[in-house]
């Protein structure tokens, strides 16, 4: 089957989720079809990682978008068009001919775009489409507005209320769309009111990939945080772990370290790791592995955005015990106490925390029960067949579809 993605990153290096997700079904599901490219990126220094993706693709092309977000240009465009900021960062015009260019030379069977914000570049046709949503963009901006200072926020309302008239449209336009847990899924079926289009295919792990790495833990109890800063849960995250529980930590256990790892950590991120020389802000590192294997927990107070979590499934994978917020594992269908430990009390997700940095028994309990659970449950390998079923079965609908 031949297949035309649309993304609105390059899927190599894998800096963040959507990252992850796209290069590892792009890996799997070239083995039985015939992908096309087009992804945007923001400066031409991307273009050297083409190469690693053109393993897996027929064809990669890339469209630039403006590097930085807030440009004046992005910022007044967004304001007087009837488009939300998100797809005026990611809308590239060039994109569209280029498609339209593409569906006149060659026959596709499938068009596959991620995110909803990728779905204006598609030209008027009639080829069958999947739209994947990672995660349902307007409730994470919802939960930020709510936190924001008032004029801020005012200005924020009326963008989230343009990202959700879109997004729903984009829900119903697509011929199938492709949410990451049954929450999702259950979630959006009661906006659209049509559960049948609605496919669950949840992140998954290399877990194979994981194991490589031996353990070797740190001699003070170190606690891990892992998010990529561009993503505002991760950025809240992190603020409530620092400010609300890390006091906690600090006192129960005053040798404890904190490692924040992820890609473009903020001003803000940057100075908890300069206040306090407990806290370590590593930024992006060569190899997310080394830290799954060298510190003792991962812990992850996440309170806004949809979605499985990468953090959650790498950690468990690694064997590496986690305590979460509720929101965090929300979807995985793990259990407190067997899996990981859940509470959204910063006291709790502290002495959960120091717990097991102290009672092997309990670490050593969650680490095999997590790391089993991931390898039966979230591996790429089972995951890209859900993914090949439905390109079967959306693909074959079209596949006589007259131009």
């Amino acid at each position: 089957m031949k297949i035309l993605m649309l993304t609105p990153y390059l899927p190599y290096p894998l800096l963040s989720g959507g990252q992850i997700r796209t290069y590892n079904l792009l890996k799997k599901l070239a083995k039985k079809h015939e992908i096309t490219l087009f992804a945007l990126i923001k400066n031409q220094e991307e273009k050297q990682y083409i190469p690693e993706l053109e393993k897996f693709c027929k064809k990669v092309k890339v469209f630039q978008r403006s590097e930085k977000p807030f440009t004046i240009k992005n910022i007044l465009k967004a304001l007087f068009s009837t488009y939300p900021f998100l797809v005026i960062r990611n809308y590239v015009p060039e994109t569209i001919d280029a498609i339209k260019d593409e569906l006149s030379k060659e026959k596709y069977d499938l068009l596959h775009a991620e995110t909803f914000y990728m779905m204006p570049h598609l030209p008027e046709n009639n080829i069958p489409t999947i739209m994947v949503e990672q995660t349902i963009e307007y409730l994470g901006y919802e939960s930020y507005a709510k936190k924001a200072h008032p004029l801020l926020k005012l200005l924020l309302e009326t963008d989230i209320k343009k990202i959700r008239k879109w997004e729903r449209h984009y829900w119903k336009a697509c011929d199938k769309l492709i949410v990451m847990s049954d929450d999702d899924k259950k979630f959006i079926s009661k906006q659209i009111k049509d559960e049948n289009k609605i496919d669950v295919v949840a992140n998954g792990v290399d877990s194979a990939w994981f194991e490589e790495i031996p353990r070797k833990l740190q001699k003070n109890p170190t606690i891990l945080s892992v998010g990529t800063f561009n993503w505002l849960p991760n950025i809240e995250a992190v603020d409530f772990l620092v400010q609300k529980i890390w006091p906690y930590i600090k006192k129960l256990s005053p040798i404890s370290k904190l490692w924040i790892v992820g890609n473009a950590p903020t001003k803000k991120v940057i100075s908890y790791g300069e206040q306090d020389p407990q806290i370590d802000v590593l930024g992006r590192i060569p190899d997310i592995r080394t830290a799954f294997k060298e510190a003792h927990v991962l812990l992850a107070p996440v309170f806004s955005g949809k979605g499985t979590r990468y953090k959650i499934l790498e950690a468990m994978a690694s064997g590496t015990p986690v305590v979460a917020s509720k929101i965090a594992v929300e979807g995985l269908d793990i259990e407190h106490g067997k899996h990981v430990l859940v509470s959204n009390s910063a006291q709790d997700l502290a002495k959960f925390t120091i717990q097991l940095t102290q009672d092997k028994k309990l670490w050593d309990k969650l680490s095999i029960n997590g790391k089993k659970f991931v390898t039966e449950n979230f591996d790429w390998k089972e995951i890209s067949k859900k993914l090949d079923m439905i390109y079967k079965e959306i693909g074959n609908k079209g596949i006589n579809y007259e131009k």
